[in-house]
């Protein structure tokens, strides 16, 4: 009985995250293929699976590629000020955009991992990503903000630093990431995270999850 208990517990782990991975990517295609996807059935008189995805995917492509030209700049430029006139409009789309950008876009927010010291003198140190190196227009100059994933989740904190509170680490940022998400339990390759490069006396790196 414990013998066929270990062989259900591995094959468990092994197929729950191909299964939930499978899911995912299914919900995903599916709600994008839903976009479109009936129209397209419409016009052709015929179902058929995947082309509003296919057909999505290239209109975002070929805006992308119109975007860099000169009256699409215009238009977008143009349209974006219109949405920061509307109140509400204004808080969606900002966030929308910046959220976007810090992970995607040329101004990407996460991709300065560090470890944070909580207290100073304590031992008690955090894995973050600094999303600002400056908070002078706040009035906290020598100061920077720091973003906290949250393990098993997608939600996050965002907590003020002083500079030398602050250990830069010359790792991969997806590495970090995923270490945090994880609550500390994907393996950060070694060599990845090596001693601080502050100008603080260094110490050690130990894995430490939040």
């Amino acid at each position: 009985m414990k013998r066929l208990l270990n062989y259900f517990v591995r094959g468990l782990l092994l197929l729950a995250p191909l299964a939930i991975t499978a899911y995912v990517c299914w919900i995903t295609f599916t709600t994008i293929d839903g976009w479109l996807g009936p129209t397209i059935d419409r016009w052709i008189g015929l179902r058929v699976r995947g082309a509003g995805f296919l057909i999505t995917i290239a209109l975002i492509t070929i805006f992308g590629f119109l975007a860099g030209g000169f009256l699409t700049r215009r238009f977008v430029s143009l349209l974006e000020q219109i949405m920061q006139r509307v109140p509400l409009v204004r808080l969606l789309y900002s966030s929308t955009k910046d959220l976007l950008n810090a992970f995607v876009g040329d101004k990407r927010r996460f991709d300065k991992p560090v470890l944070v010291e909580l207290m100073p003198g304590s031992n008690a140190q955090a894995f973050g990503f600094i999303t600002q190196e400056s908070l002078e227009q706040l009035e906290l100059p020598g100061h920077v903000a720091v973003y906290f994933p949250q393990s098993y989740n997608f939600a996050g904190s965002l907590v003020v630093f002083p500079q030398a509170q602050i250990r830069r680490l010359n790792a991969e940022s997806s590495a970090v990431m995923a270490f945090i998400v994880s609550g500390g339990v994907t393996d950060v390759p070694r060599g990845r995270i090596p001693a601080s490069t502050s100008s603080r006396s260094a110490a050690p790196v130990l894995p430490a999850s939040q």
